[in-house]
């Protein structure tokens, strides 16, 4: 018992010598909106000289349903003249953006002072779910509105984060009025189309209304901070006329990238993989061009990232390369490869090494940055005299012979040899053939026109078939006029191996213009409009892209094999869609 009192005792004395430590954390309020922001307090007070061993700094809790917005602390300190105490006080104040909604508890706050620890306890605050209310509110004069919902809003810088747009409507027929979807622009954001097929329609969502799925689209903000993204506008077609309808905004807390990036780091996020390859059939020569193909492949920032370009050399000359991108956007991410194609010209003889700039990337996965470095392609060089060297005789003697017959006119053929001999006599067995070939002829034409004349007496005599209506005739003329598209694709193919690709592109214009003459549709324009009537939006933005492309390679200086096959494969998947 004596022990338990000195114990104590020896407690008491410390607690007295070294003073008392308050720690205590509370909000505004209790009670939150989705849109309002949460203000901690958190005050810790100190009285004697124990600030001197603070060993940690304040330790916040579990903030994983919270968007950190700012933070801010304050600290005091004063002397009590008559007791000679020393007053430490400091105040943090933290805002936050809760992510969920309903009761969110938020935990202890910790600190350890002189190998104590102290925490303050923990508290619950409530959010309410007033999202789809005050949408709804907002709206109430309108039968219908969008509601715009993002997949993660806290995204690296660069990092793309997924968006759906859904239409909420208590009469399901406003849902297949609405139409001419605009995506959200905004100069720090970088918006890509994944997908603009409906789904099927929800009869009963939020409140007993009917909602589909009217588009998915991927954003990539570009600048780090508190980015509000706008809106998606659409329009509702009634009777009345054209309504225009605005979805609600949305904010997302973009992080920055950590520091200490690699010297060459651009602003490439995500995963990929540098090459560097020689696509020339030929030989290399001095002085005349090769084709060189830098290849970017992976997922991430695949549109908006800065490529790695080959750098100059003493031994060569490099000119700007011709982009193509075969990328594609999905739910997952966007995935794909962009394709520099480059001309260089070698200026000497010999091996010489084409390098491409070093690279780097942040792999938001594993948090942290990617370098690949400089990719490099040997080159063996030849001159004129060395090329002409290593050729055989074979095919010396065709390169005279095209030389020959590209340079050098040939002579007209003689044609003595094909005239016709003058006869002396006349000859009476040819004047009885022709005579009896007339007869012949006689007889077959009074024969034509004896059955001709007993058939129209045979469609006198048949009732007369009704006429049809406006819409079948207009159906059986447009079946007359159906063009069979897989002969032009057969063609097209053709001439893509040819490498003629004048003729290639004016056999697509005769594929179009028949087409949309199919539809009597004149110009690109109203075909696209008429597509999206008909055929759906996504149907129209791929013509209205397709036809953007073919302009884009027709009048390219450089045409690769590549490029055509891939436009190729847009113009039989589209014209198929269309032709059905």
């Amino acid at each position: 018992m004596q022990s338990r009192l000195t114990y104590i005792l020896f407690l008491i004395i410390s607690v007295i010598s070294y003073g008392q430590v308050n720690l205590s954390a509370y909000p505004d309020k209790t009670t939150y909106t989705s849109k309002e922001v949460i203000n901690l307090t958190i005050v810790l007070e100190i009285e004697g000289n124990d600030y001197n061993n603070q060993q940690t700094k304040l330790r916040l809790p579990d903030f994983s349903k919270f968007n950190l917005i700012g933070t801010g602390s304050v600290n005091n300190g004063l002397i009590d003249p008559e007791t000679n105490t020393v007053m430490y006080q400091s105040v943090t104040r933290l805002a936050l953006e809760a992510k969920q909604k309903g009761k969110v508890k938020i935990g202890s706050f910790l600190i350890t002072i002189d190998n104590k620890i102290y925490k303050t306890e923990p508290f619950e605050i409530f959010i309410k779910d007033v999202d789809k209310k005050t949408a709804v509110a907002a709206t109430s004069s309108k039968d219908v509105y969008l509601n715009m919902e993002i997949e993660d809003r806290e995204v690296y810088q660069d990092q793309p984060t997924i968006a759906v747009l859904k239409v909420y409507s208590k009469n399901m027929d406003n849902l297949r009025k609405v139409k001419n979807i605009r995506l959200p622009h905004n100069n720090n954001l970088d918006v890509y189309p994944v997908s603009f097929a409906r789904s099927e329609i929800d009869p009963s969502d939020y409140g007993n209304m009917a909602s589909q799925v009217l588009a998915i689209f991927m954003i990539f903000p570009n600048e780090a901070g508190y980015v509000e993204i706008p809106g998606v506008s659409a329009s509702v077609n009634s009777y009345a006329g054209k309504n225009k309808i605005i979805s609600n905004k949305v904010k997302i807390n973009v992080k920055k990238l950590p520091e200490g990036p690699p010297e060459h780091f651009k602003n490439a996020v995500g995963d990929f993989k540098v090459s560097i390859s020689n696509v020339s059939k030929e030989k290399a020569e001095v002085k005349k061009p090769i084709n060189v193909l830098v290849k970017v492949s992976g997922e991430g920032n695949l549109k908006s990232m800065e490529l790695p370009k080959i750098v100059e050399s003493p031994d060569y000359d490099v000119f700007a390369p011709k982009i193509t991108s075969k990328v594609v956007a999905k739910t997952s991410g966007m995935k794909g490869e962009i394709l520099a194609n480059y001309l260089v010209i070698p200026k000497k003889a010999g091996e010489i090494s084409i390098k491409t700039e070093n690279f780097s990337f942040f792999d938001p996965l594993k948090k942290e940055y990617v370098d690949v470095g400089q990719k490099s392609l040997n080159v063996n060089a030849f001159s004129h005299e060395q090329i002409m060297e290593s050729r055989t005789a074979v095919e010396k003697v065709n390169e005279y012979t095209n030389t020959f017959l590209e340079t050098v006119n040939t002579p007209v053929l003689k044609t003595t040899s094909f005239k016709v001999k003058e006869k002396s006599r006349f000859h009476w067995n040819v004047l009885f053939v022709n005579i009896a070939i007339l007869i012949i002829l006689f007889i077959a034409y009074l024969i034509f026109k004896g059955w001709q004349k007993k058939r129209r007496s045979n469609k006198e005599d048949q009732p007369v078939t009704p006429v049809g209506s406006v819409a079948e005739t207009e159906k059986e003329i447009r079946e007359t006029l159906k063009t069979d598209v897989n002969d032009y694709f057969s063609y097209l193919e053709n001439l893509k191996d040819k490498e003629d690709y004048q003729k290639f592109f004016q056999t697509y214009d005769e594929l179009d213009d028949e087409v949309r003459g199919q539809y009597f549709k004149s110009s690109a324009e109203d075909f696209a409009n008429f597509l999206e009537n008909h055929k759906g939006l996504a149907i129209a933005e791929e013509y209205r892209s397709l036809v953007q492309k073919v302009q884009i390679e027709k009048y390219a200086p450089v045409k690769s094999q590549e490029a055509i096959s891939l436009l190729l494969t847009s113009i039989v998947n589209l014209y198929s869609q269309i032709s059905k």
